[in-house]
């Protein structure tokens, strides 16, 4: 198998698995990142909070200037019916906390290529070798 055909298959069999990861588990994910960076969750448990959380796009940011603050809103209105809210310290270490999850994610794709690369298919004959 050539070197570019295999990265493609490598690569597009990623990109499946990653798409097999259900939307509750990938918004679930993202929400404890939100956390773990320090945004707020605050529930949408009054009729008036359920009608602000309705106006926000679902699972997105939203950038609103409060005062003198910049504050980034996070409304989720499918798993926990609640919006985060976090500051500009609190966004820009959520930021970095994914980036730090993309390299991670390159980092064990190129592991696993580099694995998958060593593997004879010779003795399966001309069909399997691609």
């Amino acid at each position: 198998m050539s070197k570019l055909k295999f990265i493609t298959v490598a690569l597009a069999s990623g990109l499946l698995t990653s798409a097999c990861q259900s939307t509750a588990s990938i918004v679930g994910s993202k929400e404890d990142q939100l956390a773990a960076a320090g945004f707020t969750l605050q529930p949408a448990n009054t009729p008036a909070r359920l009608a602000a959380l309705k106006s926000l796009p679902p699972h997105k940011f939203v950038q609103r200037v409060k005062g003198n603050s910049v504050v980034y809103i996070y409304g989720d209105p499918t798993i926990c019916k609640c919006v985060y809210f976090g500051n500009q310290q609190a966004y820009g270490t959520y930021r970095a906390m994914v980036f730090q999850q993309q390299i991670a994610n390159e980092q064990q794709m190129t592991a696993m290529m580099q694995q998958n690369a060593a593997f004879d298919f010779g003795p399966w004959g001309p069909g399997f070798g691609y």
